[in-house]
C-alpha cells in the first residue's frame, strides 16, 4: 500500500526520491520502495527519512491519520 502522506510530505518540501535518499544515506530505489509501500524502514531509516523531510518518524509506523494531524500541526505554527 502506497504511503501517500509520505508522497505529499516529499512533494511540499519539493524534493526528489534521490535528494531525500542521498541526504538519508540510503538508495534512491530502496526510497522509491519505502514510499510505494512495498518495504518498510528499519527505526534508523525512518528517523533518517523524517529529518530530511521534517516529519515524526513515527508517521512510518502509524495509520495515515497521523500525517493529516501533523500537517495541521505544522500549519498553526
Amino acid at each position: 500500500m502506497m504511503r501517500r502522506w509520505l508522497k505529499l510530505a516529499r512533494e511540499k518540501a519539493n524534493l526528489t526520491h534521490e535528494k531525500i535518499a542521498d541526504d538519508a544515506g540510503i538508495s534512491r530505489s530502496y526510497y522509491t520502495n519505502i514510499e510505494n509501500g512495498s518495504k518498510t524502514p528499519s527505526v534508523e531509516v525512518a528517523k533518517s527519512i523524517a529529518n530530511v523531510l521534517t516529519i515524526k518518524w513515527e508517521l512510518f509506523f502509524e495509520d495515515k491519520r497521523s500525517f493529516k494531524e501533523h500537517l495541521l500541526t505544522v500549519k498553526s505554527s
